[in-house]
């Protein structure tokens, strides 16, 4: 293991750098936000008893895709806390470095380190950032943007563009959501405070701009693309199955991955893209059974997609971990068929109550229009009184559909649980990649695997950061830092808190 040195904070460090015996042309990293062991484990449950028919007392279980593909586990801490959030957690797998929760790709005294994004894209690679929550939200950001605090996700635009980003644009592929961040504060909706314009400062930089299912659907492939199909979080799958009014996230992944591949199909360098399983972590937080089960089983559908694409070009590897594990799910006299016939998520039925016509009969409205769309029938009249009597609706209605599924909950938060690495190439390439990577990592240590893989040098990206922050240091948002605040603390957006 040959040692690299690295400049934070004008002091020269001696790292280890991360062995691999498995060179690439393309490296696709999905991230399943808040996706933990026991996840897989009621999607793969679920799915396999309704798609045989069997019961939890006679069951017949099926894998899922991902299920053959785990070759190691990490470690997840962050700089501050033993409970990572996805910042701290998003900077070590994208940039390397340990940092508190809420960094962007800072270390603790606050200097920028360079991501493995920004690595490939100075190296000549194309390169892309795919997600199911804001694009600026903390997975993404932390490969393309360097913030003090994840919160300032107007700032994070800015850079993830190359308007305010030192070295320029570093992506060449956005999709997500997030839309409020991009517009002018006289727009309405948007989460700005000034007059910025950054859609309009995207067209006139060359990007084909799409901001609903329309403009999705009639995309060429030229890059540069900038997506933003909500204002805030896209749907939740359960509920865009019925809504189609936003494309998917294994529809953004094939997008994606063809337009990038193509870009760079004749040419000597390839792509890097991160693809984000966003709403697993948000269905996590709400305790939402079905919603979580769903959410992980597109997440599921993407990866069987892009080992079959990886099968049709070998040169390209497959890396996959969460960020850390949400909601502490626990399977205890457990049978996940309840949870079948649910069709909306808690949000979107807490929003249906909250909006609910003025004068209406609460217990009626609750029996006939909430109840049937979250699987839940055969609900007693003490049943009806403790979710009516619950904190919220939605509150009462996943603890009701939680207990009939024998699944429980130990928080609302994050937990420090290790999560599972997955990773796959093809052919003689995939048994070096698991003999590279078996056993345990540090999430720092995943990046300077990539790094290998690809040939290209993060810690050159940091010089130039270095060297830019000491002309004019302003980019960092250094003067808007909340390091240290609890996660539900950052930020005033609906999601801000995974």
């Amino acid at each position: 293991m040959r040692l690299r040195t690295a400049l934070v904070a004008g002091t020269a460090l001696v790292q280890p750098a991360v062995a691999a015996s498995v060179q690439a042309k393309n490296v696709i990293y999905i991230v399943p936000d808040g996706y933990g062991p026991a996840s897989q484990n009621m999607a793969r449950d679920l799915a396999s008893l309704v798609e045989t028919g069997t019961t939890g007392n006679n069951p017949e279980i099926h894998e899922l895709p991902v299920d053959d593909l785990a070759i190691g586990r990490v470690r997840t801490h962050s700089a501050n806390n033993m409970i990572t959030d996805s910042a701290a957690s998003g900077t070590a797998y994208a940039a390397g470095y340990k940092s508190y929760n809420g960094a962007i790709s800072v270390t603790p005294d606050g200097q920028a380190v360079g991501s493995i994004l920004e690595a490939a894209k100075l190296a000549g690679l194309k390169t892309g950032l795919v997600s199911t929550t804001s694009i600026s939200d903390a997975t993404p950001a932390v490969y393309a943007a360097h913030v003090a605090n994840r919160g300032n996700q107007p700032l994070i635009a800015e850079q993830e563009l190359g308007y305010s980003h030192p070295l320029g644009r570093m992506v060449d592929l956005l999709l997500g959501g997030g839309r409020c961040n991009f517009v002018p504060s006289t727009t309405q909706n948007s989460c700005r405070d000034d007059d910025l314009d950054l859609l309009a400062y995207a067209r006139e930089e060359g990007f084909t701009v799409a901001t609903n299912r329309t403009h999705f659907n009639a995309l060429n492939g030229t890059l540069p693309v900038l997506g933003l199909f909500s204002d805030d979080s896209m749907r939740y799958e359960m509920d865009r199955r019925i809504i189609q009014d936003e494309p998917s996230l294994l529809e953004m992944a094939e997008f994606a991955v063809s337009t990038l591949h193509n870009a760079t199909n004749t040419q000597e360098k390839g792509f890097f893209v991160m693809i984000e399983a966003a709403r697993i972590d948000h269905a996590g937080h709400d305790n939402d059974p079905a919603n979580h089960a769903i959410e992980t089983h597109m997440y599921n559908d993407v990866i069987a997609w892009v080992v079959e694409w990886i099968d049709a070009h070998p040169d390209t590897i497959l890396l996959s971990a969460a960020d850390h594990e949400t909601g502490g799910l626990t399977l205890n006299g457990y049978d996940p068929l309840p949870l079948q016939n649910a069709t909306h998520s808690r949000a979107y039925l807490q929003e249906v109550w909250d909006e609910r016509p003025d004068g209406v009969d609460e217990r009626e409205f609750l029996v006939s229009e909430i109840l049937p769309a979250y699987g839940l029938s055969d609900v007693s009249d003490a049943e009806v009184d403790s979710i009516l009597n619950a904190s919220s609706i939605g509150s009462g209605i996943t603890s009701l559909l939680s207990n009939r599924a024998g699944v429980h909950w130990s928080t609302g938060g994050h937990t420090s649980v290790d999560v599972t690495l997955h990773g796959y190439a093809a052919g003689e390439k995939r048994d070096a990649l698991r003999a590279d990577l078996a056993g345990g990592w540090d999430n720092t240590e995943l990046p300077r695997y990539i790094e290998e893989v690809l040939g290209v040098d993060m810690d050159a990206v940091t010089e130039k950061l270095v060297q830019a922050a000491a002309e004019d240091g302003s980019w960092l948002g250094m003067n808007n830092n909340k390091r240290g605040l609890g996660a539900r603390d950052l930020g005033n957006h609906r999601y801000c808190h995974h």
